[in-house]
């Protein structure tokens, strides 16, 4: 049975787990708080940029510029992005059983399986499995910068060009809100257009007629490899968001876990103090009424 001395030091052990936590809820708060500011304004622009590009691409002939190009998939490069660190619940999890579950699927269906991680958590797992990783980022997750984006397009846009993969898909957490973070499976090259049925009425032409100015070259050429800067660059935002909300969730509930057990915790002290004294008062009971005999 543990006695009071134990007892006490789990309370104090328990009470200084409680205020790293707090803590850490706090400083989680902080940061999603910046980073949530940047990944909101951000949204719009990529989202109607997606939106143009699509649309440009709907009337556009596939060959006019070569992250539009169709091939037949051969190599699909999936992106993964993680955190860094732990301490946010299944953040990490999800996220991981969701990019196993599509490369598998990959797999199955015959194609050959190229993996580039954003984070050590995603490094760190398919590196247990004896993966073979094309390419692996850490230190980006909690400093997002968009030169860490622009370094993991100009990579992917290299390596689907010259050949060496055919489709990339970006694996991701999106936040949704503080409680709610969704597991994001994003094609990102070859840039797709917008399907009939989709947007507008069933009688809406297959093709529309644009006027580029001053070419339709010199449009793809500047827009489409920015549009995959931006969309890898919202990708990460959107990942570090969600990871520190989830962090936050995730301290707050170990805090009250912590607030709970010093509660027993104390139950048990004060139970266990008062059957010592009990225990005390009986001895000189005892020993009174013994000198009485």
């Amino acid at each position: 049975m543990a006695t009071l001395r134990d007892i006490k030091n789990r309370i104090k052990a328990v009470g200084n787990t409680q205020k790293i936590t707090k803590a850490m809820k706090m400083v989680a708060a902080s940061k999603l708080r910046k980073v949530q500011g940047r990944m909101l304004d951000l949204r719009p622009y990529a989202d109607k940029m997606q939106e143009v590009l699509m649309n440009l691409a709907k009337g556009a002939d596939r060959e006019a510029h070569p992250l539009l190009a169709f091939r037949s998939r051969k190599t699909v490069e999936v992106v993964v992005i993680t955190s860094d660190r732990g301490l946010c619940g299944a953040f990490n999890t999800n996220i991981l059983k969701a990019a196993q579950k599509y490369i598998d699927d990959c797999k199955k269906e015959g194609f050959e399986v190229s993996i580039s991680t954003v984070g050590k958590k995603a490094r760190d797992y398919f590196k247990r499995r004896g993966v073979n990783l094309r390419n692996s980022r850490v230190g980006i997750s909690g400093n997002v910068r968009f030169p860490n984006a622009e370094e993991i397009a100009n990579d992917v846009k290299e390596n689907f060009i010259n050949g060496t993969i055919d489709e990339v898909t970006v694996v991701y957490n999106a936040f949704k809100s503080m409680a709610s973070q969704t597991v994001t499976v994003a094609k990102l090259l070859p840039l797709a257009p917008v399907e009939e049925g989709k947007e507008g009425s069933a009688t809406e032409p297959q093709a529309l007629d644009f006027i580029y100015e001053p070419s339709m070259g010199a449009i793809f050429d500047r827009l489409i490899p920015r549009n995959v800067d931006i969309q890898i660059y919202r990708a990460l935002l959107e990942s570090s968001a969600a990871e520190e909300a989830a962090r936050m969730s995730a301290m707050e509930n170990a805090t009250k876990s912590c607030n709970e057990m010093v509660g027993k915790l104390t139950l048990q002290y004060n139970k266990a103090r008062q059957a010592s004294i009990t225990g005390e008062l009986m001895d000189i009971v005892g020993g009174v009424e013994a000198l009485k005999g």
